[in-house]
């Protein structure tokens, strides 16, 4: 029986993560993927999608340059051939690097197949050919990514019902596709269909709202956009059923006004969420429990209850994001392996891309989830109409927000970014949140003009009160505002000028935020 210090199970972005995190360390390790290396860090996820986003707001683009009313009829097989040429990229890189490290240090092993538990050191390999064999692990990484939910009154065939792994794979646009599920998937594929302009796109909201999860101001500008794209939002909607006829689909949906409607759609998209690949791993043989939910595997800081055996990635219930899901891995590796202290990772200032029109990006809270916490706040927003590289580019749809602390520390929560570069933009942000700094050294900075970030910069002099552009003059493009704890919202001038006393301890609301991520990821 060959022995290895950590088996990896999954090569997706966390598998492979920790993998080459292990290398560093002088540890032996086995990778095991089940299908294709890379998982859905490449395959019908990530990289596959964005590429289609990109391409399809290239093609926006141009679209508004000639006019909407032209029509730029590209095949979907050439977007595929596209995506797929993007795809092999990164396989080609992955799957390399990963030869070249096996042949030079002898370190890393890679085995296609299916692992699970015969006990807590023991993993069983079956390969596709019906061959197997057991393996010896101190340590092992569950990192086995996730799949699309279903729903059992509805039949998903990937070729007219779909979900995100089958609708990439179409043989041409269809005319028609609704997509039942307004998170942030669900809005993304909407969002590229339409830009494409080939599809008209239906999108069913159970909720008041597309985007719940976000503030009202954030969701009501990607809603608007989508409109003026032509998707139709059902907002409030139940679907009552959903018939697979053959060549296309038809739905039925309540109102929130009890009225009901039946369409009939070429496709239809499922994106309702994610479950975790953990069916055949036989974890019972290894003792490993579940969360309080019993949905995900339980666990403490990336550790499970086996203390040899850790779970990274979706499969550990925390954000289910590629950059997430690396870190942990990475970080789960060093716990095995370090020989000096490990802190804990913290949540609160992960920033994630949402690629809607136009994109967002988002890190720490929102207001929505400041008032959930009972967390009194001040609140800077910048509109991108008054930043100089927007107009230049002629996109001036949307804005900056930043959410600091209620007192003279001014301790930055979270920003929210929708627009042109909003990726880009909430960088320095995130930054000081990780260092747990003020503002200041933001406001002080000399930024790149002219450059979109200039806008992050004029949301903290509001802050601190010394903006270029004041929002008493332009009060429907900036605002600043503090929001109370009764959900008031106070303006500028009720706020005591920075160096009179504080109106909270800063303290206090970050403990908050780290006890509401802790027991909301589990």
């Amino acid at each position: 029986m060959d022995r290895y210090d950590l088996c990896v199970i999954g090569g997706g972005p966390a598998g492979y993560a920790a993998a080459m995190r292990a290398i560093d360390f002088g540890k032996k390790v086995l990778l095991v993927e089940k299908a294709k290396l890379g998982g859905y860090g490449i395959y019908d996820g990530a990289l596959a999608s964005k590429t289609m986003w990109e391409l399809s707001n290239k093609i926006k683009t141009v679209k508004e340059e000639i006019g909407e009313d032209k029509r730029i009829d590209l095949s979907f097989s050439k977007v595929k051939e596209i995506i797929d040429e993007a795809l092999f990229e990164r396989k080609f890189q992955l799957s390399c690097h990963l030869r070249i490290i096996h042949a030079e240090t002898n370190l890393i092993n890679y085995e296609k197949g299916k692992a699970s538990f015969v006990n807590d050191k023991e993993i069983l390999i079956t390969k596709e050919n019906g061959t197997s064999f057991t393996i010896y692990a101190e340590n092992t990484i569950i990192a086995t990514g996730s799949s699309p939910r279903k729903l059992d009154s509805i039949k998903v065939d990937e070729k007219v019902i779909l979900t995100s792994d089958g609708i990439l794979h179409l043989d041409e646009f269809p005319k028609s596709l609704v997509i039942l599920g307004a998170g942030v998937i669900g809005c993304e594929f909407a969002t590229m269909f339409s830009n494409f302009g080939q599809t008209k796109v239906y999108l069913i909201d159970k909720a008041e709202r597309i985007l719940p999860f976000e503030d009202q101001d954030v969701a009501d500008l990607v809603a608007s956009n989508l409109e003026e794209n032509g998707v139709v939002i059902h907002r409030g909607a139940q679907l009552v059923r959903m018939d697979h006829l053959g060549d296309k689909v038809e739905y039925e949906i309540e109102n929130a006004d009890g009225s009901r409607e039946v369409i009939q759609a070429e496709k239809a998209m499922l994106s309702i969420g994610r479950v975790p690949n953990i069916k055949d791993l036989n974890l019972e043989n290894a003792n490993v429990q579940m969360s309080k939910r019993g949905v995900h595997i339980g666990d403490e800081d990336t550790r499970t209850n086996v203390p040899n055996i850790y779970a990274v990635g979706d499969v550990s219930g925390h954000l289910a994001l590629v950059n997430v899901g690396e870190r942990e891995a990475r970080h789960a590796v060093v716990k095995m392996f370090a020989d000096f202290p490990v802190m804990p990772i913290h949540y609160e200032n992960i920033s994630t891309i949402m690629f809607l029109s136009p994109e967002v990006a988002a890190v720490g809270i929102n207001e929505q989830k400041a008032a959930e916490l009972n967390i009194p706040i001040r609140v800077s927003k910048v509109d991108y109409s008054t930043i100089a590289r927007a107009i230049a580019m002629r996109k001036t749809k949307g804005f900056f927000k930043i959410i600091v602390s209620d007192d003279d520390d001014m301790k930055v929560l979270g920003m929210r970014a929708i627009g042109e570069h909003a990726s880009s933009a909430i960088q320095s942000v995130s930054l000081l949140m990780y260092m747990n700094k003020g503002i200041d050294e933001l406001a002080h900075m000399i930024h790149p003009h002219p450059s979109i970030v200039e806008g992050v910069q004029e949301c903290v002099r509001m802050l601190l009160g010394k903006s270029v552009y004041k929002s008493s003059i332009f009060k429907d493009k900036l605002k600043c505002y503090r929001r109370t704890v009764d959900g008031e919202i106070l303006p500028l001038h009720t706020i005591k000028p920075i160096g009179e006393g504080a109106d909270q301890d800063s303290s206090i609301n970050r403990d908050k935020i780290r006890e509401f991520n802790k027991a909301s990821m589990r």
